[in-house]
């Protein structure tokens, strides 16, 4: 079974930093691309970022400049870090990753973690 553990969501002031960590465990062949959505309510789920496994980063136009996605292949964790954040941030942040298990490459989703930012 493979899982991706989310944390450091919260309620933070805006202009107030937060980071969203996410981590992969079970049994991996290896991993491709990492990334985080959100989903505010009422909305469609978006994508914030992602990262390939070499590094690779790609942001949505509201994030580039204040947000920046980061990964640490050997522990199979990918971070975002979230800094001048605004109310509009506000959703549900999830982590995905495209992991391979022996030899079958499929996309897993974290639960969720909440981010508010108050005004």
């Amino acid at each position: 079974q493979v899982q991706l553990v989310e944390s450091g969501g919260g309620l933070v002031q805006a202009g107030g930093s937060l980071r969203l960590s996410c981590a992969a465990s079970g049994r991996i062949f290896g991993i491709n691309v990492m990334g985080w959505y959100r989903q505010a309510p009422g909305k469609q789920r978006e994508l914030v970022a992602s990262i390939t496994s070499d590094g690779k980063t790609n942001y949505a136009e509201s994030v580039k400049g204040r947000f920046t996605i980061s990964r640490e292949n050997a522990k199979n964790t990918v971070y975002l870090q979230m800094n001048s954040l605004k109310p509009e941030d506000t959703a549900v942040y999830y982590c995905t990753a495209q992991i391979g298990v022996v030899l079958k490459w499929n996309d897993y989703w974290g639960q969720g973690t909440q981010v508010t930012v108050s005004s």
